[in-house]
């Protein structure tokens, strides 16, 4: 065992990387539950956008489209969950479950041709002097776009959600969507914008595993990350600033074991395998129970199907 072999400034670095798919991911669906629906297809809508954002940035030699491919792919597929919670009805833990084995089969479908072929090139944004900074250049200053995308993504909804009267609206649909529309919000309206934001956000997430992280593409690449990012919006307190402390430490927490590993320290790769099945788990515990709800801070009409009838 030889600690001194990890290095601490590329450790932290390589953090950033491994937490943004997690964190795309949550911002997303931390609107989508702002708005009170809840899509546990966040599995299914990474995977596809991982494979869609290869396929395309193969096929076209750009990263740019691939990416692009990506979120209007997850956008679609969170539309389908969409029309079906908030138009017809159905239930959304079902269907987003749902959700994500049809993701999971229609990924696998699509990547049959890409299997082993290797990624388009995403260069890092050219920070020029501050790159050159010493410890925090190579910490913060040599990432690529969507790295720096995901944290203007957290700054932005943050300020959406409470420094916006569009945010407060969102807020107020997901605590009372009856009381909002008696208001005249247009409930199902915003609740579909939001799902698809919430789908694009995920779509970009698991195009940043195929194409970044793990430029390739391999069957289940997302390894449960839609699960966790799941799991951290509600542990995150629906606020975007914890989600984003919690992605950071959940991805340094990977970055470690794997650094752990490689310098002779004998970590079995199963107890980070089933963390996100536990935390999902925890989760749905939570969400089922209202004071665990109330503890949390969850927006009241989470889950809630709405009808304007009614």
């Amino acid at each position: 065992m030889d600690l001194s072999s990890i290095n601490s400034l590329l450790l932290l670095a390589s953090l950033m990387v491994a937490s943004t798919p997690i964190l795309l991911a949550g911002l997303g669906e931390l609107v989508v539950e702002r708005a009170g629906v809840l899509n546990l297809g966040v599995e299914g809508m990474m995977i596809t956008g991982a494979v869609c954002g290869f396929a395309i940035g193969f096929e076209t030699g750009s990263a740019l489209w691939g990416f692009a491919a990506a979120a209007a792919a997850g956008a679609v597929l969170s539309l389908v969950f969409g029309v079906l919670t908030q138009i017809l009805m159905s239930n959304q833990v079902a269907t987003g479950l749902a959700l994500t084995l049809f993701g999971l089969g229609l990924s696998s479908l699509i990547g049959q041709g890409y299997v082993g072929e290797r990624g388009v090139n995403v260069p890092d944004v050219p920070l020029g002097p501050l790159a050159d900074l010493p410890v925090v250049g190579p910490i913060l200053f040599r990432h690529d776009a969507v790295v720096y995308l995901s944290l203007f993504l957290c700054l932005a909804i943050w300020l959406f959600l409470y420094r916006s009267r569009a945010g407060l609206v969102l807020r107020s649909v997901g605590e009372s969507a009856e009381a909002a529309h008696a208001l005249g919000t247009k409930v199902v309206r915003i609740r579909l914008a939001a799902i698809a934001f919430g789908g694009a956000c995920a779509g970009l997430g698991g195009a940043y595993l195929s194409l970044v992280r793990v430029p390739q593409w391999t069957d289940g690449m997302t390894s449960g990350a839609g699960w966790i990012a799941l799991a951290l919006v509600v542990f995150s307190s629906w606020r975007p600033w914890r989600l984003l402390l919690g992605a950071y430490l959940f991805g340094g927490l990977t970055v470690l074991q794997l650094n752990l590993q490689a310098a002779g320290v004998k970590l079995p790769v199963e107890y980070l395998s089933m963390a996100p099945y536990i935390l999902t788990i925890l989760v749905l515990v939570i969400i089922s129970s209202g004071r665990g709800r109330a503890a949390l801070g969850a927006p009241a009409a989470l889950g809630r199907s709405f009808h304007a009838a009614a």
